[in-house]
């Protein structure tokens, strides 16, 4: 009798296993508990900040401190080298200064020689042009028919033979001359302007056919000495207004 009640126990109990649906277990026990069990398990909402100081930023305050110290360094050295560029620029340009100037005393010491030079003979020169005033004068009196007749007697014939000789005369002083710079100018010659700075008007009148102004007449030649005027030429001008 006992095992058999047993049996049907166990069999009502198997039955009643089987009848009881898998949606009735009690999973949202477990799930709930694993639920507060997480929560539970959560830290706190409060933040923690690390009183560590920030690596970076010692670093960089380091590292400004560093060459802060390095320009202080080298801030006199740099000083200095401006200081020695500085006065090397002025040696520099006082040394060029230098030169310009020796040079311009050069060219001024050559110039005054070269002058000196030029004009040494100036005094003499205007002593010896009044004996070549009075050479040309007296080859100017020979009247040019008796030099240009065509029968010449002995009396005309040693008067063409003096103007000869004086005129060869006057070629030979008037060469030399020239060589030592002094030269003899007519602005008759070419009918020539009127220039205050080479001429001396001593007289003026009027001529039909002729500028005014035009040189027409000289009575006394100029000279220059290197191309200065040594003795303006004394001529007659034309002034028809």
């Amino acid at each position: 009798m006992i095992p058999r009640t047993l049996l049907r126990q166990a069999r009502a109990a198997s039955s009643s296993i089987q009848t009881i649906p898998r949606s009735s277990l009690a999973r949202p026990q477990f799930r709930q508990s694993n639920l507060s069990f997480a929560l539970a398990s959560r830290p706190a909402t409060s933040r923690w900040y690390s009183t560590e100081p920030d690596t970076k930023t010692t670093e960089g305050a380091a590292e400004t401190k560093s060459e802060e110290k390095i320009g202080d360094a080298e801030d006199p050295a740099k000083k200095e080298l401006e200081a020695k560029n500085k006065e090397i620029i002025d040696l520099k340009d006082r040394y060029l200064r230098s030169v310009a100037e020796y040079r311009n005393l050069q060219e001024r010491t050559k110039r005054e020689v070269q002058s000196a030079k030029d004009f040494a003979l100036q005094k003499f020169a205007k002593d010896l042009v009044d004996s070549v005033d009075n050479l040309d004068r007296a080859l100017a009196m020979v009247p040019e028919e008796k030099l240009n007749a065509k029968e010449k007697n002995e009396h005309l014939q040693d008067l063409v033979s003096l103007y000869d000789g004086l005129k060869m005369t006057e070629t030979i002083l008037m060469q030399t001359l020239k060589k030592h710079g002094l030269e003899r100018f007519d602005p008759s010659v070419e009918g020539e302007k009127f220039n205050p700075n080479e001429h001396e008007a001593t007289f003026m009148t009027p001529m039909a056919g002729k500028d005014d102004n035009t040189v027409f007449h000289t009575q006394q030649k100029g000279f220059k000495l290197n191309g200065r005027v040594l003795r303006a030429a004394k001529v007659g001008v034309v002034k028809n207004n």
